[in-house]
């Protein structure tokens, strides 16, 4: 693997990279929750060049999109992490996980974490809960579909308060 870099969603091919890349995981997301109404997969590439979400993208060595991350600042001091999507043909390669501590790092001065996943989709859960998030809160989005909202508050200051 390559790197992270901020994505250019005014950059055609990179738009095209993006969503094909969304499509692939949310559709696996749908089927592990048993819903497929989820927002991204409504998404249409205009909609998702005008998004006001920062993305973040994890490269291979040859420039494939191999997965992405996407945050907004809702309130201050608190960041959300709206998306997380990996290329299915590589799952369990750490990208995930790069990515997260990629958003930690450069956002080192939040208080506090929020992300959001499908209660039934256990690669996720797996996936925030190793990373240091906490349940908070649980929605029905629609009938038998639950979205669980986990928050990961940064135990020290960092910028050295006690």
């Amino acid at each position: 693997m390559n790197g992270i870099i901020k994505l250019n969603l005014l950059d055609d091919s990179t738009i095209d990279e993006l969503w094909s890349l969304q499509h692939k995981a949310y559709r696996l997301e749908a089927e592990l929750i048993g819903f497929h109404d989820i927002p991204p997969l409504m998404e249409t590439r205009d909609m998702l060049r005008r998004s006001v979400e920062i993305f973040y993208g994890c490269l291979s060595e040859d420039g494939e999109l191999l997965g992405a991350v996407a945050t907004a600042e809702e309130s201050p001091g608190k960041l959300t992490i709206t998306r997380m999507m990996i290329d299915p043909e590589h799952f369990r390669k750490g990208i995930a996980g790069r990515l997260l501590n990629y958003v930690f790092d450069r956002y080192n001065r939040m208080e506090q974490f929020i992300v959001s996943t499908g209660k039934l989709n256990h690669p996720a859960v797996s996936l925030y809960t190793k990373y240091g998030f906490i349940a908070a809160g649980i929605e029905e989005v629609a009938p038998g579909v639950e979205l669980v909202e986990f928050h990961r508050r940064e135990e020290t200051p960092k910028d050295g308060r006690d």
